[in-house]
């Protein structure tokens, strides 16, 4: 009999020890995993998130056309249309990043080396950057040394900072300013790669890439999806294209239709379809109104446009566009005096309201704003719940 409660017992103790064990592997691997900002989200599970608030602009120099992506290393990064830096360096793509959408760091020249076939011309404009399988792919547009217009082109990079090397040739040329603004975008329900681009008051057009991501693919035409309509606010040129897909629509944003200078004229628009290649309804034909805008000027802000999107560790999807100084267009030119005004980085939240989404309050914000919600990681978490009243 005693050594039949000795024989349990010692079972007893093993079980409760296996299942110790059991949970301090468990334990040690989530601590492990929540120490990582954001890293539990690919998995599934919750994040640890902090709030952020800011004041437009989030970076206040010239930084047009801007894009937006979280890379693998956590941070998020923007790049920019060619500028030049308030240390006077001349930038082909301009690069920034952080690690809570409000604080900007400036980094190098994303594409220091210029392609074979543009060597003497400077005008990189509007660059768009997706990550796949160890490669970051920006598409931009450039002049070619040869030829007439601007061309899409297409680089690469191993780190998200770059250096970008182009692929060296261009995707496609054309006259004037027709082939500019390029978005890659893979198609979330077919995973089709396909590349938006246009403007010089032709349509948005859409084609499908090839699997290397490289060139279009064999067989495919352009189509297109969106077509200016002169008499519309801000319809007279359409360029920017970006695509989100959200409760079963895919959403095409463009700006249009004077970006710069003294006399921008730029707003915000968008239009639906319930597929990447359309046909697409705009919202002014949906509500009657004939006007797609969702962001335009105010008495702090003019021309806002050329929008990225972002969604945050929360799920909230964020804006980012460039807008000029009402009050003050040549602030922080590095030119004194010229006839250039600087387009400075903006964001704001967006919501959904009947199907369609919009910005709250229409024009930019210029007071302080609740921000996004950035992923953090266990210990942060800890510290900032400890310093909490």
């Amino acid at each position: 009999m005693t050594k039949t409660l000795t024989s349990e017992s010692y079972r007893n103790t093993k079980v409760l020890w296996l299942v110790f064990g059991l949970l301090a592997v468990v334990g040690l691997s989530l601590l492990i995993l929540y120490a990582v900002p954001g890293l539990p989200g690919r998995l599934g599970l919750h994040v640890l998130t902090a709030k952020t608030s800011y004041i437009n602009p989030i970076f206040e120099f010239d930084f047009p056309d801007p894009t937006i992506l979280q890379a693998t290393d956590g941070w998020y990064y923007l790049y920019a249309t060619q500028g030049i830096t308030p240390e006077f360096e001349y930038q082909n793509i301009q690069a920034a990043r952080s690690q809570d959408l409000v604080h900007w760091q400036r980094l190098p020249d994303a594409l220091p080396e210029k392609p074979v076939w543009a060597k003497y011309t400077w005008d990189f404009w509007a660059p768009h950057v997706v990550y796949h399988n160890g490669v970051y792919y920006m598409y931009y547009s450039a002049e070619p040394d040869e030829g007439i217009g601007l061309c899409l082109a297409v680089a690469t990079a191993e780190e998200p900072a770059g250096p970008f090397t182009d692929k060296g040739e261009p995707l496609k040329c054309g006259p004037g300013f027709t082939h500019i603004d390029p978005f890659a975008f893979d198609d979330p329900q077919s995973g089709t790669r396909y590349l938006y681009w246009g403007s010089n008051s032709n349509p948005i057009r859409v084609q499908e890439l090839s699997s290397d991501r490289l060139s279009f693919q064999p067989g495919t035409v352009p189509k297109s999806v969106l077509i200016p309509q002169r008499g519309r606010p801000y319809e007279g040129l359409l360029e920017g294209a970006w695509v989100v897909y959200r409760q079963g629509f895919y959403y095409l944003y463009t700006s249009g239709d004077a970006c710069c200078g003294e006399g921008a004229h730029y707003a915000v628009m968008v239009a639906r379809s319930t597929s990447p290649t359309g046909p697409f309804e705009k919202l002014g034909d949906a509500n009657g109104s004939k006007s797609s805008v969702i962001l335009e000027a105010n008495s702090v802000w003019t021309a806002p446009g050329h929008n990225a999107i972002l969604t945050d560790a929360s799920g909230q999807d964020w804006i980012f566009y460039h807008a000029i100084n009402a009050k003050n267009p040549g602030y922080n030119d590095p030119i004194l005096d010229d006839d250039y005004y600087p387009r400075v980085l903006l964001m704001d939240p967006i919501t959904y309201q009947d199907g369609w989404p919009r910005i709250p309050g229409g024009p930019p914000s210029y007071e302080e704003q609740t921000g996004p919600d950035v992923a953090i990681g266990l210990f942060t978490w800890i510290i900032q719940r400890s310093s909490e009243p």
